[in-house]
């Protein structure tokens, strides 16, 4: 067993943490498709409550949860009709406001987004950019990757898609 004084240490000095993100929604025809905040071109748009952005909602789990503040769920639930159609955007404002009021800074978020199409990645550098700018950082502190499932599980027929984030957070004013 470690010792209280560990604890008090650890809470002090130790000022990263780090958080991890994960989202998945359907695909459904005549849906819109908001990724990392910008609207891409598609056939198929996500369903939810809200816009559905998986990359803004993973980001957001790994912001809260980085701060052990549970879920986007818990803040903005999915029954509440504030948040019908919000635009995700708001909601990753409001998540990082909370990291700001427990007195920490994001370092850097890496995300990984799993869909087969549309392809992506000529949408990244608009994704990071407004990603970065709501978040405090630079566009170089966004990292946004794009994979298929190689036509395998839900994602692979097209059926729906998955985001990853992971964040790190450093304590402001720590030594």
């Amino acid at each position: 067993m470690l010792p209280d004084r560990f604890f008090y240490f650890n809470s002090l000095y130790m000022g990263y943490r780090i958080g991890y993100g994960v989202d998945f929604h359907q695909l459904a025809a005549g849906r819109e498709l908001w990724l990392g905040g910008v609207l891409i071109p598609s056939s198929k748009g996500a369903v939810g409550h809200s816009d559905a952005d998986v990359l803004l909602h993973a980001i957001c789990d790994g912001l809260l949860g980085a701060l052990c503040l549970g879920d986007i769920g818990v803040h903005f639930p999915n029954t509440d009709p504030a948040y019908k159609g919000i635009d995700s955007k708001k909601l990753l404002a409001k998540c990082y406001e909370l990291v700001q009021g427990k007195g920490y800074r994001i370092v850097n978020v890496d995300s990984t987004v799993c869909l087969e199409a549309p392809k992506i990645m000529k949408y990244a550098g608009a994704m990071r950019i407004g990603i970065a700018e709501i978040l405090g950082v630079t566009q170089d502190d966004v990292s946004i990757k794009a994979t298929t499932t190689e036509s395998m599980g839900f994602a692979g027929r097209g059926e729906g898609l998955m985001a990853y984030a992971t964040v790190l957070l450093e304590k402001v004013g720590i030594l």
